[in-house]
């Protein structure tokens, strides 16, 4: 979950950071003059253009391994809710009314859904949420970055997340046309037909109608068409290799699973492509195909990958921030790891250490025996994820999606 999302947004100008050429993400970024990170915001980088994802990400991941978050961050959270019941990126000040300078967002709100969901107590929030994500889906089914735009794989299946966290059926929620967010996803679905690129999906359809493989937007999909949120359980189906064709959500799901597993075959990892530049590592992307393949298919092809980022991930995680914390938690949930012991790094203690100090928190082994029994039931809690692209030209000038239009 994409993370798709994701979506983790970065300033126009993306930096190369001293990881060795990976990409920053807002977190990492350093407050403009202007801007001052609250006390409640888990991250200490700039949050103009991530403040309300990576909060969502954060409070989702405690909830997944029993820690109660911090009243002020929730608090932060909610405050950052608009009239209309929408979420903008970031608004520095939550006390005034909602203008046309709140840029609401279907990732945003979605994401905060899925964490006030998950936290509890709040459910006039997430039913405003809700609202106006349904108010606002697009007649094939699916919702695009900004409400209104054309719709995407990884904010429909954020958004399809978010409706199920919230009680919701989303196959129920149908568009003017009758359409539903998995009919959105079958649209960007590749074909089996099309080689090693069968099964993907695409973020959108090129200018031409054309459709691409991206790895990003395939591990969100696969997450949607599942009808899970950020931390799905392990998937019971068994491992398969075999893409085969259909529109059905089990399809989509299986198909984008057996994509992300025969990419993880090929390097362990998924790769960054960005222009100009040196193909490196993606431990974002690696991180929610590992979610995404277990998820759907089981643990059998995740073990390698799992554990190249147990050996490569943690120094990402801890320039990112919490985000990256999040996913990593997410993938160990996934897998049926133990994410206090993530190749010696206990990811939950370091998720807690970038914000407010959590109300309360589980040990290691009444998390354990948590997520076990979230395993027995077949399920989880949450999703999403993102990667570098430019998606919409937003207010004065065009902003990036932290790893949506990557390909593997």
């Amino acid at each position: 979950m994409n993370i798709r999302r994701s979506a983790a947004l970065v300033a126009a100008t993306v930096t190369i950071g001293a990881m060795g050429a990976q990409a920053a993400s807002a977190d990492s970024a350093s407050p403009s003059p202007k801007t001052v990170v609250p006390s409640g915001l888990y991250g200490k980088g700039d949050p103009t253009y991530d403040g309300v994802w990576r909060q969502s990400l954060a409070l989702v991941a405690q909830d997944t391994v029993g820690v109660k978050p911090a009243k002020k961050a929730v608090d932060w959270l909610a405050g950052q809710q608009c009239e209309n019941g929408g979420f903008a990126a970031f608004r520095a000040e939550p006390g005034k009314a909602c203008d046309k300078k709140a840029k609401i967002d279907s990732n945003a709100t979605a994401a905060a859904v899925q964490a006030l969901a998950a936290v509890g107590g709040r459910d006039g929030e997430v039913a405003s949420g809700v609202a106006l994500l349904k108010k606002n889906q697009n007649a094939d089914g699916g919702w695009g970055y900004s409400l209104g735009m054309d719709s995407d794989a990884n904010s429909t299946s954020v958004v399809i997340g978010a409706l199920a966290a919230a009680g919701e059926k989303p196959a129920e929620v149908t568009s003017s046309k009758g359409k539903t967010g998995t009919d959105a996803l079958a649209s960007l679905a590749l074909p089996c037909s099309k080689g090693k690129d069968g099964g993907a999906l695409a973020y959108q359809p090129d200018k031409k109608g054309r459709l691409a493989a991206n790895a990003d937007a395939t591990a969100a999909g696969v997450l949607g068409a599942l009808g899970t949120g950020f931390a799905p359980g392990k998937g019971t189906a068994p491992d398969a290799y075999t893409c085969k064709d259909g529109k059905s959500a089990q399809d989509i799901a299986h198909n984008g699973a057996v994509h992300l597993q025969n990419q993880l075959d090929t390097h362990l990892y998924l790769k960054s492509q960005l222009a100009g530049s040196t193909d490196q590592p993606d431990y974002g992307n690696t991180a929610d195909a590992v979610t995404a393949v277990a998820a759907a298919e089981g643990i059998k092809a995740t073990k390698d990958s799992y554990t190249w980022l147990e050996k490569n991930a943690k120094g990402w995680a801890a320039q990112t921030g919490p985000a990256a914390y999040a996913e990593l938690i997410f993938a160990a949930h996934a897998t049926g790891n133990d994410p206090r012991d993530f190749g010696g790094t206990d990811l939950v203690s370091a998720l807690n250490e970038t914000g407010p100090e959590p109300a309360s928190a589980k040990s290691s082994d009444s998390a354990a025996d948590s997520d076990e029994k979230k395993d027995d039931g077949g399920g989880g809690a949450n999703w999403w994820i993102i990667g570098v692209m430019f998606i919409a030209a937003v207010g004065a000038g065009f902003l990036l999606s932290g790893r949506k239009k990557q390909q593997p």
